[in-house]
């Protein structure tokens, strides 16, 4: 294990559940008793016995995401206090998703007094009919029905300007830090109203973007409207067309499609997803959180899943409860060459050969060959397989 390791935080609370998530998530309103005190005393007991398990004596980086961290409120300040008594805690990047709507200035002081130095909102988009077709409302009903008891304004247009009010906010509190999220492949979008969506994004001057093309998951609300025909969504040429339209868009304004979703002003890339990608081990805590730890001299590494429940996290929140999976070496070598070809950088060769004893070209050298000169993020999944059968094949790689 290395002696330096990001940290993820998964925050499983929300004000509403988006159709088309998959994520372990629980109601605020269903966490009474548990929520925030006593959940934020159980993650931290949690990150102290996993950097204590694993010997990390440094967190390069730390990511709190969700569920909607957001919806904490000022709240967010007991974690983020404790969080700044772990000895040597002192990443470099500290990053919070936030859901617009439940940003607000008691919940940004919190962060950014709490040494939070990098916000990601989740808007996926401005589009009003493709929002509520997903159920995409967050906390803004909350907040709708105190401004709506005052008569200010009709309930759509509420929406709408308090999400511009507080995408405007957080672009006040985290000048130059503040990532944000868009969604292609909605009910209701074509590509018009997808460069909109871009266009009015990037007036609140956000350093990264991540343009994410809708993943129907089985066993969500959004499959069962699909399936009932309750909603339509494009098909896959027309999805896959809106993806590229945004991606042209981004492209246009400067920004650097440096890995499959994600794009960047120079220098403003996400390190701790850098990490995810370059497979280099982190630390997971919180209810249905995962983390890996690599055994570098081995080429193995083991994969610690903690369960989607909250009750049962508080009650015993130890990765000895949590499900392990020991990843061997040809497992890791796939998932290193998996992660590592989301980047536009591809894997780490100096990284791949100190940990398998092999150079990248050495296991999948033809299909590299092949694919020489073509853009491979955008056609991952073949390239992939083409690479795995070639990796089958190389005995001296694997074994």
């Amino acid at each position: 294990m290395n002696a330096s390791c990001p940290l993820y935080i998964h925050i499983p609370f929300c004000a509403a559940f988006c159709d088309y998530c998959d994520f372990y998530s629980v109601l605020t309103d269903s966490a009474e008793g548990a929520f925030p005190e006593e959940f934020i005393k159980a993650l931290i007991a949690d990150i102290k016995h996993q950097l204590d398990f694993f010997g990390v004596r440094e967190i390069p980086t730390v990511y709190i995401g969700g569920g909607t961290p957001s919806v904490l409120g000022k709240h967010i300040a007991l974690l983020l206090s404790a969080l700044k008594n772990i000895p040597r805690f002192s990443p470099v990047e500290f990053t919070v998703e936030a859901n617009p709507e439940s940003a607000d200035e008691e919940f940004l002081d919190a962060c950014r007094e709490g040494g939070v130095n990098r916000l990601s909102l989740g808007v996926q988009s401005f589009h009003e009919p493709s929002r509520r077709s997903v159920n995409r409302i967050g906390d803004a009903r909350l907040l709708e029905k105190r401004l709506l008891e005052k008569r200010l304004l009709e309930k759509r247009l509420l929406e709408k300007r308090l999400l511009e009010k507080r995408l405007a906010l957080c672009s006040r509190y985290f000048p130059g830090a503040l990532s944000a999220d868009l969604i292609t492949g909605l009910p209701y979008q074509n590509e018009k109203i997808v460069i909109e969506d871009i266009k009015r994004l990037l007036a609140f001057e956000p350093v990264h973007v991540s343009l994410y093309s809708l993943t129907l998951e089985s066993k969500t609300p959004l499959a069962e409207k699909v399936k009932t025909k309750t909603v339509t969504l494009p098909d896959r040429d027309e999805a896959d067309s809106l993806w590229l339209s945004g991606r042209d868009a981004l492209l246009k304004e400067g920004y650097h499609h440096y890995e499959v979703s994600n794009f960047a002003r120079n220098g403003k890339r996400c390190l701790h997803n850098t990490f995810y990608w370059r497979m280099r081990g982190w630390l997971g805590a919180g209810p249905s959180a995962s983390g890996t730890v690599i055994d570098e001299e081995a080429g193995t590494g083991k994969r610690f899943t903690f369960a989607g429940d909250v009750e049962r996290y508080i009650k015993e929140p130890s990765i000895n409860a949590a499900l392990c999976e020991e990843l061997d070496r040809p497992a890791l070598m796939r998932e290193s060459l998996f992660m590592g070809f989301r980047c536009a950088d591809g894997p780490d060769p100096q990284l791949f050969k100190a940990r398998f004893g092999c150079n990248i070209d050495d296991c999948i050298g033809r299909t590299l060959s092949r694919w020489k000169g073509r853009d491979i993020m955008l056609f991952l999944n073949s390239f992939l397989c083409e690479a795995f059968d070639e990796l089958e094949n190389q005995s001296e790689c694997v074994s």
